[in-house]
């Protein structure tokens, strides 16, 4: 099976997570990108991205389970999805970051601008748009009960009827994709390829 994992803000493709999901699907074929910090080359890059590979199944985490979310027509599974991140999160400041894993373009640090900030407000005012009745069945969330950073699990839930809590945090850790991530990978598997 095929899938692509998008990462979460300041992060990369070469995150802990995508190692743990690798080790814990050796058979499967995982695709882990870094994700442009703007939304404007971001958005396009990952629906083109996903045009081009056709996973079986879209994973995403925290702003990468927004941009998942946003993959209509595939798959999709989000976790702790920061859907607004424009107006919520304390971690989209501007000022310089840096980011917390190697990128496959060497850059240690990124820039984030009041215009940035705009397209992110942009983007998450869009985002519910074109949700088909195959969109709404499915697209999972999943959401840790003690997740500190986002809580939007009112607001997925909106839209989509399969979000469930887990007892986690904001971060993944092997335990959780063990408990929660991988079974719930193996139950699409089998509605994927019975």
């Amino acid at each position: 099976m095929k899938l692509i994992y998008f990462h979460g803000f300041g992060s990369s493709g070469a995150s802990g997570t995508v190692e743990s999901l690798r080790n814990l699907l050796p058979e499967d074929q995982i695709i882990a990108p870094d994700i442009p910090v703007d939304p404007v080359e971001a958005l396009p890059y990952l629906k083109q991205l996903c045009a081009e590979e056709q996973p079986d199944i879209v994973i995403g985490t925290s702003m990468g389970g927004m941009y998942a979310q946003q993959m209509r027509g595939f798959v999709r599974i989000c976790i702790n999805p920061a859907l607004n991140m424009s107006t919520m999160s304390s971690a989209l400041r501007t000022g310089e970051h840096k980011f917390f894993n190697g990128r496959k373009d060497g850059q240690k640090t990124f820039r984030i601008t009041r215009d940035i900030i705009q397209h992110h407000n942009q983007m998450e005012r869009q985002q519910w748009k074109d949700i088909t009745d195959w969109d709404r069945e499915n697209c999972y969330g999943l959401f840790g009960i003690h997740d500190t950073v986002v809580n939007t699990y009112d607001l997925f839930h909106k839209h989509y009827p399969h979000a469930t809590r887990f007892d986690g945090e904001h971060r993944l850790n092997e335990k959780v994709l063990r408990k929660v991530v991988i079974p719930l990978i193996e139950e699409l598997r089998q509605k994927l390829h019975p």
